[in-house]
């Protein structure tokens, strides 16, 4: 069945004449022109409303905070962005402008345990969520630490050990440790521009994250890819030319495998796990919430919503290598492993055409590593929503974006804020 692009407009990525210009909801209700619906919400500039809205177009589970809430301490000052960043090709700009001229939502800049550089444009502000797309990843692999420590999951073990619907699939001849390193050789290709790819035709309504007709009045009796974990058993085959370990093939069906995992051994639901066992105990200021699919299973590859400070939070507990105020949330040694690259891993990054001309090293246990030697590691979301970390200038940095590009490859506007940051995390 083919559909026409016309009805897949949310897939598109359709710039706006007049985007700077742009009015969005305006109106109660708001004029068509101005509507965001679950087949615009992706389209700029929809997105910037959308993105920081998402229980608008989504189906949301609860992730709630706990206790007394830890507010950072906060040394802000106006100057920061001022500085100026010397970007690609000896282009120079203060900070301020690098983020707001390309599509940046919000940044939340920390040094030493203190804000050092916040600030919030458009329909963001500090009490607001956004999602973080598939900077999920890397917070779902933080959880899977967890479990790893406690000795009920072997990474070296195929999911399928854990998960018999996995038997028949792709994942079935790959470890858990694969799966996690986007090495897991699989038939299937992550595809957001191709109207009739498999990708838009199977695993997008199944996410319940982009708009194909009548895909949401679908009913599991009726339908064999209903949820998210059906596309993984039932569609997924191996890719008979690689060897798994061999490649690096970003491909988010593997962090869906990986929150599959953790909800077949905890015997939780993703968000609930994670609300116990990390959201709860890092004192946030706001409860967060995560996208569910078709069969409201948690998404675990690009679901996550919560504010820039709070995921500013979740960075400083990585920082400092799964603690935070005392207590050991997640595994030291797990998140130590991020850094702890083989040639191998390095080797992966320079050969994959899309990625060995960026400033990435290596992509390790879903976070994207840029200086092993300095911990310098970042989560990323596919319109620009990062969370950064640098351990040897002690800096977290949680920005969020609604850039035009559904990727961040070859992309000069997440590149350009990213250069920013890391200067910053030098200069400071």
């Amino acid at each position: 069945m083919k559909f026409s692009a016309s009805l897949l407009l949310s897939i598109t990525e359709k710039v706006s004449s007049d985007k700077e210009n742009h009015d969005i909801m305006v109106g109660f209700p708001p004029s068509p022109q101005s509507q965001v619906t679950f087949a615009n919400y992706r389209d700029y500039p929809m997105s910037k409303w959308s993105f920081n809205n998402a229980g608008a177009p989504f189906n949301l589970v609860m992730i709630p905070r706990s206790g007394q809430i830890d507010f950072f301490k906060e040394n802000s000052k106006g100057e920061i962005g001022k500085k100026r960043i010397v970007l690609s090709k000896g282009r120079e700009d203060t900070v301020e402008n690098v983020f707001q001229k390309n599509d940046a939502d919000s940044i939340v800049l920390i040094k030493d345990n203190e804000i050092k550089y916040e600030q919030y444009w458009q329909y963001s502000d500090k009490d607001r969520q956004h999602i973080w797309f598939s900077a999920t990843k890397s917070l779902v692999s933080t959880a899977l630490g967890i479990l790893v420590a406690q000795g009920k999951v072997d990474i070296q073990a195929s999911p399928a050990k854990y998960i018999p619907e996995l038997k028949n699939s792709g994942f079935a001849r790959t470890t858990i440790q694969n799966v996690l390193n986007h090495s897991s050789s699989i038939m299937f290709k992550e595809n957001y521009t191709d109207l009739n790819s498999d990708f838009l035709k199977y695993y997008a309504p199944a996410l319940n994250m982009a708009w194909v007709p009548g895909a949401r009045d679908a009913q599991p009796d009726k339908t064999k890819i209903y949820g998210t974990y059906d596309f993984l058993s039932h569609f997924i085959k191996m890719d008979e030319s690689a060897k798994p370990g061999s490649v690096f093939d970003y491909n988010s069906a593997n962090a869906d495998v990986i929150g599959w995992l953790i909800s077949r051994i905890s015997g939780m639901p993703l968000n609930d796990f994670i609300a116990k066992n990390i959201w709860s105990k890092l004192h946030m200021e706001h409860d967060a919430t995560m996208a569910v699919d078709r069969a409201y299973m948690p998404v675990a590859t690009a679901g996550m919503n919560s504010t820039t400070r709070d995921a500013a939070r979740f960075g400083q507990m990585i920082l400092n290598n799964g603690k935070y105020k005392g207590e050991q949330i997640v595994p030291a040694q797990w998140l130590k492993q991020i850094t702890q690259l083989t040639d191998t891993d390095k080797k992966k990054m320079l050969t994959n055409p899309k990625y060995k001309n960026e400033s990435w090293q290596a992509y390790k246990n879903m976070w994207w590593v840029l200086d092993d030697e300095k911990g310098e590691f970042s989560a990323v979301g596919i319109h620009g929503q990062v969370i950064y970390i640098n351990q040897s200038k002690n800096v977290v940095a949680a920005f969020f974006s609604s850039q035009v590009k559904a990727s961040a490859a070859n992309n000069q506007q997440f590149s350009d804020k990213l250069t920013a940051v890391r200067q910053l995390a030098l200069q400071l």
